[in-house]
Parts: C-alpha cells; structure tokens; sequence
C-alpha cells in the first residue's frame, strides 16, 4: 500500500521513493542469491567506459561469465573501450528489464587480458565469432585463438538493485493510487551491497 509523505522526511532531504521501499531486514545472502538470479537470468547488460573529454560512454554487451559478484566479457581489443580503460578502469555495468522494471547498477574496475588467458578458451563459444568476422588469413577467424579476442574482468565495488515485488496489475494499481492520494508507492525492494559486503561475499 502507498505510504503517506511525512514532513521529517523531507526535512531529512530524503529520497522517500528509496527511502520507503529500502530493504533493511532481508538477509544478505538472500539478498545475493536474488542478485545473481537476476544476473543470470538476463545476460545483457549496459558497459558504460569513462572517455577522455566526453564522459560516460555505453554499450550493450552480453555476459561471458558472472564470477561470483564479478563480470566477465570477451570483446574485441580493437574496440574504442580499450582506449578507455587505458585512462580510465572505473566502469558501470546496468541491467534492466523492460516487463517488470527490475534493474542493476555496478560499479567497479576493470582489468584486461589478452588471448593468452586461460578462461578466454573456456568462455569461448562459436556465437562469440558473429562479432569478429573470419579474414580467412588463418590468423584472424574470430575463435579464441584470434589475437583479437580479449577479456574484460570487472571487479565490482558497489552494486544497487531494485526488484519489483508485486504483479503488473498490482504495481499500476499502486502508482494511481498514489498519484492520487499524494502517497508514496511500495512496488518493491530497493537493495545494495558496499565495498565491505562485496569483499565478504568474495571470501
């Protein structure tokens, strides 16, 4: 049900659209083994690179791997993300899905590797190649062994997630409600993860 707007909270300066539906009792591991539900089950994901005298730059790539809190892709090194990460290594990595309106937020720092690394091999599948293309030189075929195949490893450092906890009719009914009354709508759970939580989660 909406939640009335109280005076303490705007005095507070609080966002009361996070504040209201923050989740402080779930407990964490619940809380991971959702994230990674989520993860999981949508792969594509939004890769935003810092560049130099633009800002933010995005996306869309598919995930090769999640590593317990971390992502990992296989790109092609002759992508303009690499002059980025030269630069700059912080990157965010977002998920959402359009029918339930959850969402992810990563924020973390990427490493690279090229296809000398191990786990290139193992991510390796014959879609991946769609995106390289074959020079037929026996060099350049868009396997693993291409030398333009590479990885990138983001170690994350903070994560934010909302989850929509009620049906598409409940969550509309929810909102004109509260658009209504002035109330404040409860749609779902608003989650997040620190550094400290990340590196527990690691060990």
């Amino acid at each position: 049900m909406p939640e009335s707007l109280k005076k303490s909270e705007v005095d507070a300066g609080n966002d009361p659209s996070v504040a209201k539906q923050y989740d402080h009792d779930t407990p964490k591991d619940v809380q991971w083994k959702e994230l990674y539900d989520m993860i999981d089950g949508k792969k594509i994901s939004m890769l935003s690179t810092h560049r130099k005298n633009v800002g933010f730059v995005g996306r869309s790539m598919v995930v090769a791997k999640r590593s317990g809190p971390d992502i990992l892709y296989l790109t092609n090194k002759h992508s303009h993300k690499f002059e980025d990460l030269e630069s700059n290594r912080e990157v965010q990595i977002t998920f959402q899905d359009t029918k339930t309106q959850d969402w992810i937020s990563i924020s973390g720092e990427a490493t690279t590797a090229s296809n000398d690394d191990p786990r290139i091999k193992e991510l390796y599948s014959s879609t991946v190649s769609a995106w390289f293309g074959d020079l037929k030189d026996g060099v350049h075929d868009g396997t693993w062994k291409d030398p333009r195949m590479s990885l990138i490893e983001v170690k994350s450092r903070y994560i934010v997630y909302w989850k929509k906890e009620v049906s598409t009719l409940g969550f509309m009914k929810e909102v004109g409600q509260a658009a209504l009354t002035g109330s404040v709508a409860q749609t779902g759970a608003h989650r997040e993860f620190t550094e400290s939580d990340i590196e527990k989660e690691r060990v």
